[in-house]
């Protein structure tokens, strides 16, 4: 399956991260072994396990991204209208699950991959939109969804 879905398996957010620890936001970057991963130029991650010895303490009160992405960052890859997230009055939007850490808003991609039954090789393009408007070729899969949206693979 892509890697989509597991992008955040290994990360906290930052934001909480400092925020419990009550540390200045770039402290980050002088730890020599902690990894980071920066979506969308706005999102910092920290990879679990690479926290200072002296703040490994907080990682269990920290919020688990298993499946999550960023609204944002979920929208840029599944090449959809953030709209589709951030507004309930859109049809579609309850059929996700949605998680706010820190005033950021995350969305279980690869929980509504698994419920959908939908497959995604790894460098694989995916595209969620209307039925009318996907571009269905014959060398994608098209997954036909509720309210007459559908997914593409290319």
């Amino acid at each position: 399956m892509s890697a989509l879905p597991d992008t955040l398996n290994s990360f906290w957010l930052w934001r909480e991260v400092y925020g419990k620890l009550g540390i200045s936001n770039p402290a980050y970057k002088y730890w020599k072994n902690s990894t980071t991963l920066k979506l969308n130029n706005k999102y910092v991650f920290i990879q679990k396990n690479t926290l200072p010895e002296k703040y490994q303490h907080v990682e269990e009160i920290l919020t688990d991204l298993s499946g999550y992405l960023p609204i944002k960052y979920a929208s840029d890859q599944l090449h959809v209208n953030e709209h589709l997230f951030l507004t309930d009055k859109m049809k579609f939007h309850k059929e996700f699950e949605y998680k706010f850490v820190e005033d950021v808003k995350f969305v279980n991609i690869k929980k509504f991959f698994k419920e959908n039954g939908i497959l995604v090789p790894r460098n694989a393009l995916i595209q969620l939109g209307r039925t009318k408007d996907l571009e269905i070729t014959p060398e994608c899969t098209f997954y036909n969804l509720k309210n007459d949206y559908g997914i593409v693979v290319y």
